[in-house]
């Protein structure tokens, strides 16, 4: 049995660390029943298994981190945190969660999770870059947010943000209102996002000026797109034609991010997507890379993780040869 003392600094207010109600270390206590975590004043002590007093250690020295950046950590946070602690190798939750994006209005976008990290630096540094996963893992929010951080530093002249009008039950031609009325509904994610990033009384100036585009991929055909950060949105939804019209858009200075989720494909006719078959044609090509997102990397509810999981999980068992299948 190790017995470790930590003595946070005064400066640091002890109801920064441990949460309103002490709700964040009652999380850390339950993810590491093994240890007893006593607090005295601005003393922590820790008694048990040597393994996990130093990932406990670890643990506060990077919370305490995370708290001289001038952020707050709520429980997720310190979730999060534990399982970067944890895994192999062991990540830093002070470099993922310290990581400013974009700001406005008091609000910093950053990465949440080590994986959502990996992908914000694989935009900062390839030409084009993947984002697969399932839904609230942050693919295009983070993407979008890069792109927004892209123009106010002017390393392009615009946002190209764009999706595939395919229905998800509705047919497109039986919804009222005119072409851009019909369209608007697939368009909203991106505009949602956007009044996240950029004040609300700037998006239709920058709309209407051209620095900021949102339209449907079917709108990209025969351009070339220079000095641009594009987004493509649900890329589970183009065909492998369509996917290889958009990428040959790319211009000099640009920028592309195409997100999507392999699992959630509209496309009527059971027709191939030309996101689950890109890695294959692509795979080896230098200044592009794929980022695999994950249910861990869900940064909504925390019910979705386990909603994704759950899919996961039967999916697997329906698919599962017959021989292997569980019997009754």
């Amino acid at each position: 049995m190790e017995r470790l003392l930590i003595t946070i600094p005064t400066a640091i207010p002890m109801v920064a660390l441990l949460g309103p109600g002490d709700a964040n270390i009652l999380a850390i206590e339950a993810a590491f029943p093994s240890v007893n975590i006593t607090v005295r004043s601005n003393e922590i002590t820790l008694r048990g298994p040597h393994i996990d007093c130093i990932a406990l250690e670890k643990l506060f020295g990077e919370m305490l981190v995370v708290i001289r950046s001038g952020q707050s950590l709520n429980v997720d946070a310190v979730l999060r945190s534990i399982v970067m602690i944890e895994s192999q190798p062991s990540q830093s939750p002070a470099e993922v969660l310290s990581l400013n994006i974009v700001s406005n209005r008091g609000r910093t976008i950053r990465p949440k999770t080590a994986n959502q990290k990996l992908y914000v630096d694989a935009i900062e540094e390839n030409t084009i870059t993947f984002g697969i996963g399932p839904a609230g893992t942050g693919k295009t929010y983070l993407a979008m947010a890069k792109a927004v951080a892209a123009l106010q530093a002017k390393q392009v002249n615009r946002i190209i943000l764009s999706r595939p009008a395919v229905e998800a039950g509705e047919k497109l031609g039986f919804l009222p209102g005119t072409l851009g009325e019909k369209i608007d509904p697939y368009l909203r994610p991106l505009f949602d996002a956007l009044h996240d990033m950029i004040d609300a009384d700037s998006i239709p100036r920058l709309i209407q000026s051209g620095i900021i585009e949102v339209a449907p991929l079917a709108f990209m055909r025969g351009r070339t797109l220079n000095d641009a950060f594009i987004v493509l949105d649900e890329a589970q939804n183009t065909t492998p034609e369509q996917m290889k019209m958009f990428l040959t858009r790319l211009g000099f200075g640009s920028k592309m991010v195409i997100t999507g989720d392999i699992t959630q494909n509209d496309l009527p006719g059971h027709q191939k997507s030309g996101l689950s078959i890109i890695r294959d044609i692509l795979g080896g090509v230098d200044d592009i890379a794929f980022m695999d997102l994950t249910a861990e990397d869900v940064v909504r509810h925390r019910l979705i993780g386990d909603i994704v999981r759950a899919y996961d999980s039967y999916d697997s068992t329906k698919t599962a040869p017959v021989a292997l299948r569980k019997q009754p």
